[in-house]
């Protein structure tokens, strides 16, 4: 897939920062803070959530012409927060971005970095950034889109300037997902790793979930064995944008895709499974239009605040530390997500995601 997705849909996308509460988490390389989730609870049956407004928009300038601010990557380093995301532009181009700040009310206001800028990018084709510290390499690492599943590698991950040039995680499309994509392609490329063995996910579009191995001493290297984990035979009903996390110490891990809720108002919203080990068989956990894990009818909005989106679409859940494992606090979910105008239609590339922050109390914590 050499070129960016280009979709058509009723209902938008814009960029959503989920609800947070207080911004202290570690600092630098790190792993998850296990003294402190321990004890954590299961994750509940059912979920609400509360959203912030908008936190971070488009900040176009006289060369990079963006209209749109979506997939978010977030975590926490040096003291601050950042923010990798996708751009897409008034020419249907799309590129990466990254914005920091210390505190979520500095968002809106913080200067935005277009990757451009960085020779090893350049204006080539990108989207899709996860980025996280592989420990064993002491060495950050962002994996995204160019096509097929690529990666670039820092040790400074807020400095933009600072990424190596792309190279990719396998040389050809597996042949399971050429025979089962469509018309759909591999994207939205997601890392975890757990003590032996390290997984890329991904969707195709068209109703399938992927799950690729190698072993931790492999990575980046030595992707294999890429099967069907998830299939559905409506493709909207499991459609893009997975993320997968330990949840705190459990053993358990959580995965999130993307769906359109076809049988309603055709909003994008988040289904979740659990599964006993990444290798694992997934069990639903809040998988259905009327009990998601994210969608309009399980987020309300601060009084005063406008319900802005109806879309709960591409994003992040923020860790507990920073590193291969994407571990979370099962006890303080806070979710940054692409959310946009419900009167937003048309060109898929030209719609007006923003980011926003969604949080949830887990009431058996």
């Amino acid at each position: 897939m050499a070129t960016p997705r280009m979709r058509t849909f009723i209902s938008g996308l814009v960029l959503a920062l989920l609800a947070v509460g207080p911004t202290v988490l570690s600092p630098g390389p790190a792993t998850a803070d296990a003294s402190r989730i321990g004890s954590a609870g299961p994750l509940p049956g059912s979920f609400s959530w509360s959203s912030t407004g908008p936190l971070i928009s488009p900040k176009p300038d006289a060369t990079h012409r963006i209209v749109s601010l979506k997939d978010p990557s977030v975590f926490r380093y040096d003291n601050r927060w950042h923010v990798y995301a996708t751009t897409a532009d008034t020419s249907g181009a799309w590129s990466l971005a990254h914005t920091s700040f210390s505190d979520w009310s500095q968002a809106a206001a913080a200067p935005q970095t277009f990757l451009d800028v960085n020779p090893n990018i350049g204006n080539r084709y990108a989207a899709a950034p996860q980025v996280f510290h592989f420990a064993p390499q002491k060495l950050w690492y962002m994996v995204y889109q160019t096509g097929p599943p690529s990666y670039s590698t820092t040790t400074e991950p807020g400095d933009p300037r600072s990424w190596s040039a792309p190279r990719t995680f396998m040389a050809t499309e597996p042949p399971v997902v050429t025979q089962n994509k469509g018309s759909g392609g591999w994207l939205d490329f997601w890392t975890v790793c757990d003590s032996t063995d390290c997984y890329l996910f991904f969707s195709d579009d068209n109703g399938h979930q992927y799950r690729s191995r190698t072993t931790l001493g492999e990575f980046p290297n030595g992707f294999r064995e890429t099967a069907i984990v998830l299939s559905e035979p409506n493709r909207f009903d499991l459609f893009e944008a997975s993320n997968v996390y330990r949840i705190g110490d459990s053993g358990k891990y959580l995965l999130l895709v993307e769906a359109l809720a076809t049988k309603s108002d055709w909003r994008r919203y988040f289904r979740a499974w659990t599964a006993d080990r990444l290798g694992g068989a997934w069990t639903p956990l809040a998988d259905t239009e009327a009990n998601a894990f994210i969608r309009s009818n399980n987020v309300t909005f601060p009084a005063g605040t406008p319900a802005w989106t109806k879309d709960f679409s591409h994003g992040d859940l923020i860790r507990d530390g920073v590193d291969q494992t994407q571990t979370i606090d099962p006890c303080r979910l806070r979710y940054l997500y692409q959310g946009m105008d419900p009167a937003s239609s048309g060109d898929y590339s030209q719609l007006p995601w923003r980011l926003g922050l969604l949080t949830q109390t887990n009431s058996a914590c």
